[in-house]
């Protein structure tokens, strides 16, 4: 038997403590996923993750039951699902106590009451700057990051062999490679012929000044003040439209078919994230992992997406829950274990600085850390169809870039005004 730790007296103790909070607890909510009396020490927790994160958090969950007496229910569900499916069921007491979810989550998670703020103190200091941004909303903390996501120029070193100081130059290059024959494509961007690719796309908007908010003080986005249709949004929209027209972008070309071609040899260039990176390997072809460069003179700053484990307000034990997210999801093995099965750069500076440092992932994990967070805010979900739809448009050529992107900023604010 494994000598009693320090860590495991501690949870034991919590635990213990746990149960009565528990009752506390079930009273004020009418329940939740966990079930306090389940396990001779810490009762039961149940968690909801996708399988990839499950299959690499195996022997770190299994080291928290052994040491906390806890039992862990493992809820395998598409990630994309569980936000949503967490706002519907955790009222009626059919949710977890510990979810994984995207940031972008919070402010619709916070909004229904569904997620409780978690105190980390001085650990904060631990994370990244940006994750722990990005899991923040009206001043509190919700959850431990655990993965960092973002898009980076990917670049093929035999068609292009210098990372591009500008835009210009990247579709300078880009051209070159095709009039040579020895490529198809200047850039590859995976695009919707519908919706084109707002998240893809905004690297570029950014670069002209383009935001969605406003930011308040302490640098939050203020969902009461929306930005998308200001002057440098505009100027990006007429940019968008000539890129169309010349074929730098093309509707016709799927995310699928972009990862397709890049990893037949076909462009120099394409802009992805690190999920791509596997089936770049597998084709043998070698890259380079670069900034994206400007094209309207700002940074060029991707959207960063951040996933955490966060907290149900409806747990019913939500002592041992916290210190299943606190002491074990922010740990070094945990975070290194979800970043070697996925390829997504760790939150936790410890486990960001152990990987190689040549490697991939901390090329676009280096990239993260100067960009920007993607919105949390509950009136981001006006936002999205309507810019996609509206980018399509543009890049199509249905319409004057401008009067396309301002009437759509209109309908976008009076969605949010509707609420």
């Amino acid at each position: 038997m494994r000598p009693m730790t320090m860590r495991r007296r501690r949870l034991l103790q919590l635990a213990a403590i746990g149960t009565a909070g528990a009752a506390l607890v079930a009273c004020s909510t009418g329940g939740g996923g966990g079930d306090a009396g389940g396990g001779e020490d810490g009762g039961t927790i149940t968690v909801w993750m996708d399988q990839n994160r499950a299959d690499a958090l195996g022997d770190v969950i299994a080291s928290f039951e052994e040491e906390s007496g806890t039992s862990v229910e493992v809820v395998i569900k598409e990630f994309g699902d569980i936000a949503g499916d967490f706002v519907t069921q955790a009222p009626g007491g059919e949710g977890p106590d510990v979810v994984i979810a995207p940031h972008d989550a919070l402010g619709n998670l916070v909004s229904n009451g569904v997620v409780a703020p978690i105190e980390l103190g001085d650990a904060s200091g631990d994370f990244q700057d940006i994750a722990i941004e990005a899991m923040s909303y009206d001043g509190s903390v919700y959850g431990v990051p655990v993965s960092i996501e973002n898009l980076a120029l990917v670049r093929n070193t035999a068609l292009a062999p210098e990372a591009p100081a500008t835009w210009d130059d990247l579709v300078a290059t880009g051209q070159a490679a095709v009039a040579s024959g020895s490529a198809q494509y200047p850039l590859l961007v995976g695009l919707d012929p519908n919706n084109a690719d707002p998240y893809h796309l905004y690297p570029l908007q950014a670069s002209y000044g383009g935001p969605l908010f406003a930011l308040n003080d302490d640098g939050t986005y203020d969902g009461s003040d929306l930005q998308i249709g200001n002057e440098g949004n505009l100027q990006f929209a007429t940019q968008l439209a000539q890129w169309g027209a010349d074929g730098i972008l093309n509707l016709s070309i799927s995310q699928d078919i972009a990862k397709e071609q890049f990893a037949a040899g076909a462009s120099p260039y394409t802009i992805t994230g690190p999920w791509s990176l596997a089936q770049f390997d597998e084709a043998g072809i070698e890259y380079a992992i670069d900034p994206i460069p400007s094209a309207g003179g700002q940074p060029a700053t991707p959207l960063v997406g951040v996933q955490g484990f966060m907290l149900s307000s409806y747990s019913e034990n939500p002592i041992v829950a916290t210190q299943f997210i606190t002491d074990y999801m922010a740990s070094q093995e945990a975070q290194t274990a979800i970043y070697e099965a996925g390829d997504r750069a760790p939150a936790l500076t410890a486990a960001f600085e152990a990987m190689p440092a040549d490697s991939p992932t901390a090329a676009f994990g280096e990239i993260g850390a100067d960009a920007v967070p993607m919105p949390n805010v509950p009136e981001m979900a006006a936002i999205w169809d309507q810019w996609g739809a509206t980018e399509a448009q543009i890049i199509g050529g249905q319409g004057d870039p401008t009067q396309l992107w301002t009437s759509m900023a209109e309908a976008i604010q009076s969605t949010i005004d509707a609420g």
